[in-house]
């Protein structure tokens, strides 16, 4: 029966899904890629948060919370800040270019080359990084949920390869021939599915923990696990309270305000008023956000009594534990819809990246917009096997949300820093925003890849030469050995921006760089934008200081 209703449930989000994008022109590029330039600022607000809200925040931030309590709530409190800034400050010159995609703004400022690295760097980080970690998180929920080794007769390994394949397969339908407007109505019938079964869950738990009350299980959780409820993190939490003021911010930025995967939405936006009214609605629902990916965390650990093998599988099995059996198949069919989402959202982008920034400006600059179209729908389907393929091997990189964030860092820092030194300035040369990318990435590599494991091992060695054993002893030796991977972020970001001012300075471009305004959208901006906005910030600080 909850096998059913989750194939119901799913059925019915397609077959809408399908009714409502028959009529958008596939053969053009703009039709295929942007959805004809026409949501809505209801559709862009669900289509961000479903994007945004997937297995690998659901299961892996409730996985971080399970084991660090509260504080790990910075990556979606300050998210909500970080949607602020990008309403306010960089959706405005998104739109007044008329930009596609935002590797298509580095080519205006810098040059193609500039253009076609970071549409490169884009690519790598989706199909080595964002795409698997989504695929295998997705799986490892769905498997749990409905106990799909014991079901099929199958080993845990063979259950999440089988899971992989199979949304694989079904997103890979979504994303590569629906196109993004086929991706924003499933995403914003699912978004509302996935707002009420999450919320529900952590209902759930605590009316288990309170035998039927909902306040005296939230009384008993907070009472008999107060290390679990402060908002700043120590030096030893996976998110120190003082990175928020380091790299944090720089992270956020990146991945509101210039991720394709993200902001693609937003430059799908009728125009500049409904993109504000909708990043903003987003960033207002953010902030419930610790609601459905940091307090089931915390309602696992009370009820598993931290005895659970892996931190990651807190959230599928306080689901199967917590949620009437009737429930079980609707809400597996709404949380496939999230998986489904994000990983659509990335394929479809990785499309519009490969079709617009690669084949047009490389392969075949005299290509029909049918024929770009074409062939970035055979590269998404490359992707996507490439990235089933990949997810799987996961399974041992450690916890889920913090390996994508720190691996993101290969490329998210260095891209965010020639976008702000572009935006900013008139006259650094193509050349430096060159430079910042090589050295961004290279220097990030060799920080966390051998700096980091040779500071932590020897500080590691010493503690064992002097007999600590301690387990939280040993955890502040290693947090201390070496920077966290926000602040070496941070560093990477002042370093580089540094180095493109040095370069602009020695070199500067013969002519100063003017943004035309391309008339494609109407830029008048929402009159409320700043009043809201303020508003949202206020209100995230005041989270901050209730539970410090």
């Amino acid at each position: 029966m909850q096998f059913l209703t989750f194939i119901g449930f799913t059925a019915l989000v397609a077959i809408i899904s399908y009714f409502k994008t028959r009529n958008t022109e596939e053969s053009s590029s703009d039709g295929y890629f942007l959805g004809g330039r026409s949501l809505t600022a209801g559709v862009i607000a669900g289509s961000l948060l479903l994007t945004n809200l997937s297995t690998e925040q659901i299961v892996g931030l409730n996985g971080s919370s399970y084991q660090s309590g509260l504080s790990v709530m910075v990556w979606e409190t300050l998210a909500a800040v970080a949607m602020v800034v990008t309403a306010m400050f960089l959706l405005p010159k998104y739109l007044k270019g008329g930009l596609t995609t935002v590797p298509g703004f580095l080519a205006e400022r810098f040059d193609v080359t500039t253009k076609t690295l970071t549409s490169v760097l884009f690519l790598t980080g989706y199909v080595v990084v964002l795409l698997p970690v989504i695929l295998y998180s997705g799986s490892l929920a769905i498997s749990g949920m409905f106990d799909v080794p014991e079901l099929l007769g199958v080993t845990h390994t063979e259950s999440i390869w089988i899971c992989v394949w199979g949304i694989g397969i079904i997103g890979s339908i979504y994303a590569v021939f629906g196109g993004l407007k086929a991706v924003a109505v499933s995403d914003s019938i699912n978004a509302i599915g996935l707002l009420i079964g999450g919320i529900l869950i952590p209902i759930f738990g605590l009316l288990m923990i309170g035998d039927g009350n909902l306040l005296d299980g939230l009384s008993i959780l907070t009472t008999e696990n107060p290390e679990k409820f402060k908002s700043m993190g120590g030096p030893t939490d996976p998110v120190p309270f003082y990175t928020i003021f380091t790299g944090m911010m720089l992270v956020q930025l990146f991945y509101w305000g210039t991720n394709q995967q993200i902001i693609q939405r937003a430059l799908a936006a009728k125009d500049l008023k409904e993109g504000q009214k909708g990043l903003l609605l987003a960033s207002f629902i953010k902030i419930l956000g610790p609601i459905i990916v940091v307090l089931p965390g915390l309602i696992a650990f009370h009820i598993f009594q931290g005895n659970l093998e892996s931190a990651d599988s807190a959230y599928p099995m306080l689901v199967k534990k917590v949620l009437p059996t009737a429930w079980v198949g609707f809400f597996a069919a709404v949380l496939f819809g999230a998986i489904l989402s994000s990983f659509n959202s990335v394929l479809n982008s990785s499309v519009t990246l490969f079709g617009i920034d690669v084949y047009k400006q490389h392969i075949n600059k005299d290509a029909e917009e049918k024929t770009v179209v074409k062939y970035g729908k055979t590269f998404g389907v490359i992707l996507a096997i490439a990235s089933m393929f990949i997810a799987p091997l996961i399974a041992n990189a450690g916890s889920l949300f913090d390996y994508l964030q720190e691996i993101n860092g290969i490329y998210s820092i260095p891209i965010l820093t020639i976008i702000v030194v572009g935006y900013l300035t008139k006259r650094v040369p193509a050349i430096a925003a060159k430079i910042g990318l090589v050295t961004g990435c290279l220097l990030y590599i060799v920080s966390q890849f051998f700096l980091q494991p040779y500071f932590v091992n020897n500080a590691l060695d010493a503690a064992a030469e002097a007999n600590i054993t301690d387990a939280a002893e040993l955890a502040l030796i290693e947090a201390q050995a070496y920077p966290h991977f926000l602040d070496v972020m941070a560093i990477l970001f002042v370093l580089n921006v540094l180095i493109m001012l040095i370069i602009g300075k020695i070199a500067p471009r013969k002519e100063a760089f003017v943004q035309e305004y391309t008339k494609q959208v109407d830029i008048t901006p929402w009159k409320y934008t700043k009043q809201a906005g303020i508003a949202i910030c206020v209100i995230v600080i005041g989270i901050y200081i209730y539970f410090a």
